[in-house]
């Protein structure tokens, strides 16, 4: 069995779950080597886990020959710039969300990536879990026929109640859509397929935000992004859809997401998770039916799109969470804000097609080829 060594840049909050389960859960990868900012934080990581490795900067890591693809969980700002100078190193790349902050940034990385023969996957890889997966069969099995529309929604109050360190959520590169909208359009996508053009309006409710978690309780934020976004899409195979994202609004769950058909309706669960219900609607019965999970990863398997990742590049084909498809929601969640500013509608030209549905796992935690 072939490992590809992995070196992971960021070992901020999320980096626990992904050194989880790049530690415990996937068998063909191995993490080799950490870097942070804090050094102290690189220094835990790799206590825990084990790892071999403490790089100095993020360049050490990039020139370590050992090393084939970079793990990017740095600030949603910095993703560009880490993801550039690691293509520029040689190394691919496998990206927390978003791709990038900007349109303009997300190109260049592709098109850089493309120059040197280099992949870029990233997250969210949520879809790739036993919820969605199951979705996608359901709707190409004729289960609610004829795809009409789509609705889908994620409503809170910020995060500023409950994380650490908030702030980065209403800077540049942050904001619901952006922090939250690949969970959605990545699902939305790969059930639904391409998005040919959106119109939306967005807004910047609160110009400042108060801090009431632990260690910053009562710093104010400065505001920087729209903080409520509401869109419609166009989908190349002629439905529609509707999406709402927000931090500021006080509601009572905060996701909803549900896909329209000729036969009937399908409850689409929380794209930030892996295994939640599904509920089917069908015409001429009157109430929902829960669907049973038909694949793999049900728990929180964040990592599995990397370890999927590894796997292609050694069969050399494109992984399922791949740059074509990091690179159309990049566009799509930008293309709302210049909708919003010339008030019209926006096309959206970027390529994307699905690729095939997971596999069953003979073991859990290896990847077919």
């Amino acid at each position: 069995m072939k490992i590809t060594k992995i070196a992971l840049i960021g070992a901020g909050d999320i980096s626990g779950i992904y050194l989880e389960n790049l530690t415990k859960l996937f068998k063909q990868v191995e993490i080799v080597g950490v870097c942070d900012l804090i050094r102290e934080k690189a220094e835990r990581a790799a206590q825990k886990y084990q790892i071999s490795k403490i790089y100095d900067s993020m360049v050490d890591a990039f020139v370590d020959t050992e090393v084939e693809i970079v793990l990017n969980l740095t600030r949603p700002y910095e993703h560009f710039e880490v993801t550039k100078q690691a293509l520029e190193a040689g190394k691919h790349v496998y990206s927390e969300k978003p791709l990038a902050a900007t349109k303009e940034e997300g190109e260049n990385l592709v098109r850089l990536a493309e120059e040197k023969g280099l992949m870029i996957g990233g997250a969210p890889d949520t879809f790739l879990g036993a919820s969605i997966q199951t979705c996608r069969k359901l709707i190409e099995d004729d289960f609610i026929g004829e795809i009409v529309g789509c609705n889908a929604a994620m409503i809170c109050r910020g995060h500023e109640s409950w994380h650490p360190d908030p702030t980065f959520y209403y800077q540049f590169g942050g904001g619901p859509m952006l922090d939250m909208g690949p969970y959605y359009l990545t699902a939305m996508i790969h059930l639904m397929g391409r998005v040919t053009g959106v119109t939306s309006v967005v807004r910047q409710s609160f110009p400042t935000r108060m801090i009431t978690s632990q260690p910053q309780s009562g710093t104010e934020i400065e505001v920087e992004v729209p903080t409520y976004l509401t869109g419609m899409l166009e989908f190349e195979n002629g439905a529609v859809g509707n999406v709402l994202t927000t931090f500021d609004v006080v509601y009572q769950e905060q996701s909803r997401f549900e896909i329209y058909g000729s036969k009937g309706t399908l409850i689409v669960p929380d794209p930030n998770f892996f295994g939640e219900k599904i509920y089917l609607l069908r015409a001429g019965y009157n109430e929902l039916k829960e669907m049973p999970l038909l694949f793999d990863y049900q728990e929180n398997a964040r990592g599995l799109g990397l370890a999927e990742m590894a796997v292609a590049i050694q069969a050399n084909r494109r992984p399922r969470a791949n740059m074509e498809q990091t690179f159309h929601v990049l566009d799509i969640m930008t293309a709302f804000q210049r909708s919003s500013d010339k008030k019209g509608y926006e096309a959206i030209t970027s390529p994307f097609s699905k690729d095939k549905p997971m596999n069953l796992a003979a073991v859990l935690g290896v990847i077919e080829s």
